[in-house]
């Protein structure tokens, strides 16, 4: 059966996931809502708290008690080096309730230096990663006794590489002599100090870019011929767009030209190929002698017509026979003959009527 009783699926659904529930045990909203504030009072525990190891941790605990793990920094220009960090003290055990602490502006410009965002910006880009349960704001930069019991923290997650700081060659070097130290791996490649290195090294292209986009100079903290100088540049690089641009099309349409031409040359080859195949097919050595036979009957044909039959009446009236002049005597003569009996017999007649 695919169908299940409602209230019975949520339930199990909620069983099966410990790692959605908060410190206190309820459900977690920070896939579909920001992570929340810590609160200034720290967390109050509804159930005793015990001291875990980190073999009980890796173990598991019960699900109305997961493990906090704690993971601070400054986190300016939040990027995946950063997200994968956090990946990884989210998943250092089994069950794992993941508090996250940023530094303010006053104490980071004061200790580190200079950041490219403010702290409410930091915050709120911790506050929308996936795997931070709580987000502590203006958080130490060494950690207290008291703040680890303020928020209740079983375990500090970092990497192992010493961070030195004012009179310390480690701060969290007391963290790491009573056993709360989770160790994390850095990611290569990519630090905040390498993407303002991007931006200090391609100064001129991004300032060039922020002037396109409707910035100011004075917002850019550019000079005056500065600011012209970029501004020539941007019209040189359009100039030189629009004669690329001219060029492909010039290019594009040369192919095209091309392309025709060689259609049209492979057009007349084919109907070339096919007048010398009909002209050899109707005058090969084959069939020349043929037409010329037939060609010089017809012209012999047309200088001697052979002549009608004689009992054919003639076809047209202009071509009667003469009559000879014999012919034209002998009708009109009587005939010189005595013996024929009916000559007889007429002039008898006449000689008898005569009477």
């Amino acid at each position: 059966m695919t169908r299940r009783r409602r209230g019975r699926s949520s339930n199990n659904n909620h069983q099966q996931t410990p790692q959605n529930r908060r410190g206190g045990g309820g459900i977690r909203k920070a896939l579909r809502e920001p992570a929340p504030f810590a609160k200034p009072t720290g967390y109050e525990a509804e159930i005793p708290r015990e001291k875990l190891t980190i073999a009980q941790a890796r173990k598991g605990t019960p699900a109305q008690r997961p493990v906090r793990v704690y993971a601070d920094g400054i986190f300016d220009l939040f990027h995946s080096g950063h997200a994968r960090a956090l990946m990884q003290a989210k998943n250092v055990f089994p069950n794992t309730y993941l508090i996250v602490g940023v530094c303010s502006d006053e104490l980071t410009h004061k200790l580190k230096g200079y950041t490219v965002m403010t702290e409410d910006e930091r915050y709120e880009a911790l506050r929308h990663c996936r795997y931070v349960d709580e987000v502590v704001r203006d958080a130490p930069w060494t950690l207290t006794p008291e703040f680890l019991e303020k928020h209740k923290i079983d375990f500090v997650a970092h990497d192992d590489i010493p961070y030195t700081s004012a009179g310390s060659d480690d701060v969290y070097k007391h963290i790491k002599e009573a056993g709360m130290f989770v160790v994390t791996q850095r990611t290569e490649g990519i630090s905040t100090s390498d993407l303002i290195t991007r931006i200090v090294r391609d100064y001129d292209i991004y300032v060039r870019r922020n002037l396109q986009r409707g910035y100011t100079a004075r917002e850019l903290n550019v000079g005056f011929l500065n600011e012209n100088k970029y501004r020539l540049q941007n019209q040189v690089d359009k100039m030189k767009e629009t004669v690329r641009t001219v060029e492909e099309k010039s290019k594009h349409f040369v192919n095209r030209v091309e392309e025709k031409s060689q259609d049209l040359i492979h057009k007349w080859e084919e109907k070339s190929r096919e007048f010398i195949s009909n002209f050899l097919e109707l005058f090969g050595p084959d069939r020349a002698w043929h037409a010329i036979q037939e060609r010089s009957g017809r012209m012999l044909q047309a200088l001697s017509p052979y002549s009608s039959p004689r009992g054919s009446p003639s076809s047209s009236p202009s071509r009667r026979r003469s009559v000879s002049p014999d012919s034209l005597q002998s009708s009109a003569s009587p005939p010189s003959s005595p013996s024929s009996p009916k000559k007889r017999t007429r002039s008898s007649v006449k000689a008898t009527s005569g009477c």
